[in-house]
């Protein structure tokens, strides 16, 4: 009698607890799904803002990826090209990782068309032939307060793409292409790989 009444209570609290499992997990799932993906952006040559929600959990906002590629374009051309959505996400951690979650970004470079490409390559051999720009896999940044040395080396912690360092000018390049790193006018690499 006892060892019955025994086996009845393990299965009851097996049961407890394997409801209670599952609806945590079903909570931590339902909360991860639904964590917003923010950025907010100023255009340094257009003079435009844009606040947005780009993502829920693991679901991409097509709209906000539009209304992105559109702020994101080429300011001297108007062209407009897919952004890839891994950009948005290495620029949404960059502001976690140097400690001001949600800070506005400041884009100095988006999209390039290869006109745009060539009339930056004719001016300073800082701008390479076959940049990721072109492929709107790449973006130029600043944080506002951060110093361009702690956004590189942020930037450089997350190992999810390229990472130029471009002191003179005060910005640093991001991109989805291989993880790789170069300074343009730092004078021990006068010749570094740039894109």
């Amino acid at each position: 009698m006892r060892s019955t009444f025994f086996i009845a209570a393990l299965a009851s609290l097996s049961c407890l607890l394997a409801t209670s499992s599952g609806n945590s997990t079903r909570a931590t799932t339902e909360g991860a799904a639904s964590l917003e993906h923010h950025l907010r952006l100023y255009h340094t040559h257009t003079g435009e803002h844009i606040d947005i929600v780009y993502r829920h959990g693991d679901k991409l906002l097509p709209e906000a990826e539009a209304q992105l590629d559109h702020f994101l374009r080429d300011h001297r051309t108007g062209e407009i090209k897919h952004y890839d959505p891994r950009l948005f996400d290495i620029l949404s951690e960059l502001t976690e990782s140097v400690g001001r979650p949600g800070a506005e970004i400041d884009i100095i470079c988006g999209y390039r068309s290869s006109w745009s490409n060539e009339f930056l390559r004719s001016r300073s051999p800082g701008v390479a032939k076959n940049s990721l720009h072109m492929q709107a896999h790449a973006i130029d940044i600043r944080i506002p307060g951060v110093s361009t040395i702690a956004l590189r080396d942020a930037a450089l912690a997350l190992r999810k793409g390229g990472v130029g360092y471009y002191p003179r000018s005060g910005f640093v390049h991001v991109d989805t292409g291989r993880v790789r790193t170069w300074c343009y006018g730092c004078a021990q690499t006068a010749s570094a790989v740039r894109d």
